[in-house]
């Protein structure tokens, strides 16, 4: 028997490709997803589901290695950002069309934020590429998306867990995905594959810029990164308690960094894992 239910992804960089194996599992056990909501990375995972085109995008993510993941990364000399976050789309636009939200055959809505008016903005219409494109845009990391005099930049800086945003009938359970969950061990600290000389000097450089300091201090990088995820984090919270849904999932914090899309395969298979944790506990509850 089929459960109506609606969806809401969070922010969270790489570890959203978690929320690929928790879409896997719900469906796995019979729920039927009516509405998405999604903000930064759970924009892309949820648009691609509403889309249809999921498994294309996880087939695609599960390939990648270091050295694709890096060459993915377009950098810019520009000062409000330091990629221009274009390459990865123009190459996932070969693989999966752009389409307009308002034709997919399940409703989404991707959010972003007005940085110059301190709001969200809610893309429930037009170009899916053109609403992930401003949904991903992280403060100082990517640069921001124009939009006639404001910017656009990544909705998790307002709204990591977009649940308002969900079209939800009477009867239609609420289900949360949370990317960050206390801190759990479930990915191997391995890596995934060995750098090359080429690779590595990259690599080097840009972690000088990011780690910039002493070791009393902290770079400017991580500690505007460590800044901003703990105040989102706390809205995370917030947002859990005001909507508490019917079923909550969630993904360790620490499971993986930003850009470790490297990791796609362990990241979906424990997101699997967790959603049937959820899933059986909440089915013992309510059975």
């Amino acid at each position: 028997m089929k459960k109506d239910a609606v969806l809401v992804l969070s922010s969270g960089g790489s570890r959203g490709l978690a929320q690929i194996g928790v879409i896997n599992c719900l469906i796995k056990n019979g729920f039927n997803i009516k509405s998405v909501a999604g903000s930064s990375i759970g924009s892309i995972i949820g648009g691609f589901f509403s889309m249809g085109k999921l498994d294309d995008y996880a087939n695609w993510v599960k390939q990648l290695d270091k050295k694709d993941v890096w060459g993915l990364m377009d950098f810019t000399l520009k000062s409000n950002g330091i990629l221009k976050g274009e390459k990865v789309f123009d190459t996932l636009k070969q693989i999966i069309p752009d389409r307009n939200i308002e034709d997919l055959p399940i409703k989404f809505a991707a959010v972003a934020t007005d940085i110059i008016e301190e709001k969200e903005i809610v893309f429930t219409t037009g170009s899916i590429y053109n609403a992930f494109r401003a949904s991903v845009a992280i403060p100082a990391v990517f640069t921001p998306v124009t939009d006639n005099d404001t910017f656009l930049v990544d909705g998790g800086v307002l709204n990591p867990i977009p649940a308002e945003y969900v079209t939800q009938d009477k009867n239609d359970l609420l289900i949360i995905v949370n990317l960050y969950g206390k801190s759990k061990q479930h990915l191997s600290k391995k890596e995934i594959s060995n750098d090359t000389k080429e690779l590595h000097k990259i690599k080097l450089s840009i972690n000088k810029f990011l780690n910039t300091g002493n070791k009393k201090s902290i770079g400017y990088y991580n500690l505007l990164s460590r800044t901003s995820s703990a105040m989102i984090h706390k809205i995370a919270e917030l947002k859990i308690k005001q909507f508490n849904p019917d079923i909550l999932i969630e993904i360790p914090h620490d499971s993986a960094k930003t850009f470790d899309f490297f990791k796609a395969n362990g990241l979906i298979k424990m997101g699997e894992e967790i959603a049937q944790e959820t899933i059986d506990l909440y089915f013992k509850k309510n059975n």
